[in-house]
């Protein structure tokens, strides 16, 4: 078992985020922003309660009781207004998240279930509800801290910072609200929701391996490779083996089974595998694809080149197991959600052939941006550049297959979808390397086939074979 280098000679390092999954779990999470925001809250307070504090004390230092009395006056006038926002705040939440949610729900049934993590995700959303429960437990804190007593000279407690902190959180408030209400407006624009999941897809692609100069600092590094229909080089494509060739990983040893609870291979810390494979001198190969379904007793990782060590038990804890997939490090899932968003749009009981096209705008445009790049297995190297973990990925094959197969059998009764349909397995066929052509060939004549078949004026067959990148128009 070697070193895997490119065609210079140099491996291709990457360097692996220890935190990453902990943050894309995270962001999956509704709970993480507003708790976080409730601690800083408190935080902040009694940093306001002790300026409070401090400015009293400095005041009757000084022997300055006007001021004092100043003070106690535009406390009492703020006390009317934080009085306010504290009553009226948690209603504002109520009614303001529960309209939102009905309208997820509409674009969910509209577009598919799926887009409701789109909202879960949302860094405006975690921030607005977030900034909403702050802004309400702060004005509760501060009218705990109103003293009753009137006389300057005998008050204890005036909270003037505390009370212009509620003040600049409403306002802050304010303005979250009218970007949230815009956020969320535009989530039910099929439109954004598309470009939304194509750039959360693109981001997976921009992860995968690429080419690093030898300048840069050595780690956790990781590199991808091609398989099957998937082993065609292109600019930004790591050089690797040909098909149906690819590292010596040894023997197989032994296999690493999941025992924790059964759901979808969310994603693996890839960082700390690469070392826990190092320090025991073997070789991991992740047996499950992520996304797929896992239960207990699931073969999760193969050992290759030694023993299963005691340290090597622990690897099922390595893995995340949910109820649904993320975008992580699951590259299909992107094809996955712009195929349902299409399909439903296809439907008889939505019939509307214009969001398909649009859906399939995107996936022509994913399927573009990984035409020419490795695919099939990605090989994670350590800082030495020595195969450490092996993980599958899907294949061309089977991301066009993903990208089309559905759309192609419901699109034969509309043309403007098989138009477009045409038109873009057209421009894939132009950008794709000779050994990637066959599956676009394929539905290509599949569909031709399909609309052959279903459409009986030779005009109209005519009409829907027409490649059109706007599908009428």
């Amino acid at each position: 078992m070697g070193d895997w280098k490119t065609t210079d000679g140099l491996p291709r390092r990457r360097r692996h985020r220890a935190l990453s999954p902990l943050r894309e779990h995270l962001r999956d999470t509704f709970w993480f922003a507003p708790t976080a925001a409730l601690v800083l809250v408190f935080v902040v307070w009694s940093a306001a309660t002790a300026a409070d504090d401090a400015i009293l004390t400095a005041l009757r230092d000084a022997g300055d009781e006007d001021a004092v009395g100043d003070l106690l006056g535009i406390a009492e006038d703020a006390k009317t207004v934080v009085t306010t926002i504290s009553a009226a705040m948690m209603t504002f939440i109520g009614v303001v998240f529960s309209i939102s949610l009905v309208a997820v729900q509409m674009a969910a049934g509209q577009f598919s279930p799926r887009v409701v993590r789109i909202f879960v995700r949302s860094r405006i959303t975690k921030a607005t509800f977030a900034v909403f429960l702050a802004t309400f437990v702060q004005s509760l804190l501060v009218l705990t801290s109103y003293d009753s007593q009137r006389d300057p000279s005998l008050v204890a407690s005036i909270p003037l910072v505390q009370s212009v902190l509620t003040l600049i959180l409403v306002g802050l408030s304010v303005v979250l609200f009218v970007m949230y209400v815009n956020s969320t407006l535009r989530l039910m624009r099929v439109a954004h929701v598309v470009d939304l999941i194509t750039r959360e897809a693109l981001r997976v692609v921009a992860n995968m391996p690429l080419d690093v100069s030898a300048e840069e600092p050595v780690g956790d590094i990781s590199a991808g490779t091609g398989t099957g229909t998937g082993s065609s080089r292109g600019p930004g494509a790591s050089s690797g083996p040909g098909p149906g060739s690819g590292p010596d990983l040894g023997p197989e040893t032994a296999r690493i089974a999941h025992h924790g609870r059964a759901g979808v291979l969310r994603d693996v810390d890839i960082a700390r595998l690469v070392r826990m494979a190092r320090q025991s001198g073997v070789v991991l190969r992740l047996v499950p694809r992520i996304g797929d379904f896992v239960v207990p007793g699931t073969p999760v990782f193969a050992v290759h080149g030694g023993p299963a060590t005691k340290g090597l038990r622990a690897l099922s804890f390595q893995v995340s197991v949910g109820a649904e997939r993320t975008f992580h490090q699951d590259l299909g899932f992107g094809l996955r959600q712009l195929s349902d968003i299409a399909l439903r749009a296809l439907s008889p009981a939505v019939n509307d052939p214009t969001t398909a096209v649009q859906a399939v705008d995107r996936i022509v445009q994913f399927l573009s941006s990984v035409a020419r790049r490795p695919l099939g297995v990605l090989l994670h190297l350590d800082r030495r550049g020595t195969v450490r973990l092996v993980q599958p990925v899907p294949g061309w094959t089977e991301l066009v297959d993903l990208a089309f197969s559905e759309i192609r059998g419901c699109a034969v009764a509309s043309p403007q979808v098989t138009r477009r349909l045409l038109a873009g397995l057209d421009d894939l066929l132009g950008a794709v390397a000779e050994d990637r052509r066959e599956p676009l060939v394929r539905h290509r004549t599949l569909l031709t086939q399909a609309v052959e078949r279903t459409v009986p004026e030779a005009a109209d067959r005519a009409f829907a074979l027409h490649p059109d990148r706007q599908g009428i128009g």
